[in-house]
């Protein structure tokens, strides 16, 4: 699996590389400190994944993520970030970043994250649940109001699967799993399918349904 890390502090990259460097399936092909240069590594090694940090001098990382995926819509984007405010949260949810994961995380922490999201799931690391698991408390509607079918949808939101899976895990249209996400939106209160993903993992249900 090919990765690349963006971000300005020459420690943090390397950090990142000396961990990786010691698995035998991922292979760090490049580094940037700057969205230019992040493009550019895509554009030539067309890797798997991409560790973005939020914050660059004179930049954003989720404007270089939205910017990345002109360039490659196959790479899944990973946050890499020392901050978990709920503006940042926020905004990176409505980009629907394939992770997000703080920089005081153990290795093996981090490892696993990019497993996970090259395997099509999402990521997100347990203080963003926690802060989830906050606004929904303020927010959120009664769970039992979703229908069974409502409910298999939303398990399968928190185990990172998009429409077409869903739809074909459940044996119906991708219409109608747009019709039921809409569904379990209104019902809850939520507002996007990431904050739908990040509700049903606070609530236990990535783990319904597997082996």
């Amino acid at each position: 699996m090919k990765i690349i890390i963006v971000d300005d502090h020459a420690l943090v990259r390397k950090g990142v590389e000396m961990v990786a460097n010691l698995e035998d399936d991922i292979e760090i092909v490049g580094s940037a400190s700057n969205g230019q240069e992040a493009l550019e590594l895509i554009e030539k090694f067309k890797p798997q994944v991409a560790l973005v940090d939020l914050r660059l001098p004179g930049e954003h990382g989720l404007d270089i993520i939205k910017n990345a995926r002109n360039v490659s819509r196959e790479c899944k984007y990973i946050v890499l970030t020392s901050y978990a405010t709920e503006e940042e949260i926020r905004r990176a949810m409505a980009e629907e970043v394939d992770g997000y994961i703080l920089k005081e995380a153990f290795p093996e922490e981090l490892l696993s994250a990019i497993r996970l999201v090259d395997k099509g799931r999402k990521y997100f690391d347990p203080a963003v649940i926690q802060h989830a698991m906050e606004y929904n408390h303020k927010n959120e509607k009664d769970i039992s109001t979703l229908t069974r079918r409502e409910m298999e949808v939303l398990s399968a939101l928190a185990r990172g699967l998009n429409n077409r899976a869903i739809a074909e895990n459940l044996v119906i249209s991708e219409h109608t799993v747009k019709k039921h996400i809409g569904q379990i939106l209104e019902k809850l209160n939520l507002q996007d399918r990431t904050q739908a993903a990040l509700f049903a993992v606070s609530k236990g249900l990535n783990k319904v349904g597997q082996a």
